[in-house]
């Protein structure tokens, strides 16, 4: 009997160690993890930089009060400002908290030039921004917010793609737009650049905030430290979390300058937020993910990875439909339900993960060798194989 809620459908596989890619099951079998905890141990599992940094910060100190300076924070905002759009960040310590953060930093800051009526965030129908109240109906669905009534005020939505609702949907109220530059759990959906400069245009022009959340698509994951950096625009507003703590719980909302002045002293707080534990480890993956070579390399690797799967779909046209994503964020889409065939990729000792629209999710740890990307390519080869 297990003590646990039943809200996880878990399969029936347990794992006792990890390293690198790799995972091994308390019956001793391995397997190649892509899914990594969801695009969060963005360095793979036990890296030893990072098994250094907590042994050594653990014998030191765990955690004090936001009360009080931390070092620790500090020397990580200053990482994350100098390699960004950002001139402030705030500590969380998850994805959700991270994007209702950032819708808090947008009303407080019209708030404070006198407009808190404008409040409203308009967000993308069916898109993914966490599981707290507010973040499901931020979100849109309704399978998640399905039982959760009564609605959270102060969202509305607008259909990907659907430009001319998006400017419909704009009214003397909105305060922000906040969307996925990638969006995951919706299908490996990307935004692209001309549509990332537009929307900053369309802010511009409206007076109004761009927040963009790269929980799951930022920290290199993209092949640049964000996903909007080729579009060559600056948001307002990013929450970030998963890969900035390497697999340690982290949150964070970058932000520029104009925003941040509305966030004063009690207009928020976090009780482990920013912790010296936490921080530590988020300096060390930011040593390691933020330089150009770490990110170059992901941008090679994952175009031969993109490649390779484009000819499988040449090859098994009806079953792969599309390939989706950018860097190592990326999506088989297939014809059918994908249940089968992450059983089958399983089976064949290779963890992947699903999305909405049939879409088969691939997140590999960011230094992932091409080694492994081949042994991923041979086992869906087969799976797609078999299928046929």
């Amino acid at each position: 009997m297990s003590y646990l809620v039943k809200n996880y459908n878990r399969k029936k596989i347990s794992f006792k160690s990890g390293k690198g890619s790799y995972l091994f099951s308390s019956d001793k079998k391995k397997y190649l993890d892509f899914v990594q905890g969801i695009a969060v141990n963005s360095l793979g599992h036990s890296h030893p930089k990072l098994v250094k940094t907590i042994k050594f910060q653990s014998k030191k100190l765990w955690h004090v009060s936001n009360a009080f300076q931390i070092p620790e924070g500090e020397k990580l905002a200053e990482k994350l400002c100098k390699k960004t759009f950002a001139d402030f960040v705030m500590f969380q310590n998850s994805g959700a908290e991270a994007t209702e953060a950032a819708v808090k930093v947008a009303r407080r800051y019209f708030y404070s030039i006198g407009k808190p009526n404008k409040n409203r965030i308009l967000c993308v129908k069916n898109s993914f921004h966490g599981r707290t109240l507010a973040a499901i109906f931020a979100s849109g669905s309704k399978k998640m917010t399905e039982g959760f009534g009564p609605k959270v005020p102060g969202f509305d939505h607008f259909k990907f793609g659907n430009h001319d609702s998006l400017k419909n949907k704009i009214n003397k109220n909105t305060a922000a737009i906040m969307i996925e530059t990638v969006m995951g759990e919706g299908g490996i959906k990307v935004i692209p650049d001309w549509c990332l400069r537009e929307l900053r245009k369309l802010c511009n022009k409206k007076k109004i905030l761009l927040i963009l959340d790269e929980v799951q698509c930022g920290v290199g994951r993209s092949g640049d430290f964000f996903a909007f950096e080729s579009s060559k625009i600056k948001p307002d507003i990013v929450p970030i979390a998963k890969g900035i703590g390497g697999g340690f719980p982290i949150g964070a909302v970058l932000m520029n300058k104009k925003v941040a002045s509305g966030m004063i002293a009690g207009s928020h707080g976090s009780t482990f937020g920013g912790n010296p534990l936490a921080m530590s480890v988020g300096s060390a993956v930011m040593d390691i993910v933020s330089s150009k070579k770490f990110l170059n390399n992901i941008k090679i690797l994952s175009k031969y990875f993109f490649k390779n799967l484009d000819k499988l779909k040449n090859k098994y046209p009806k079953i792969i439909k599309a390939v989706r994503g950018k860097g190592f964020l990326i999506g088989i889409q297939l014809y059918e339900n994908p249940n089968k065939f992450i059983k089958k990729l399983m089976d064949n000792k290779l963890l992947t993960i699903r999305a909405a629209e049939n879409v088969i999710r691939i997140l590999p740890p960011l230094n992932v060798k091409k080694r492994e990307i081949d042994v991923c390519l041979n086992i869906i080869s087969k799976v797609c194989k078999d299928l046929n």
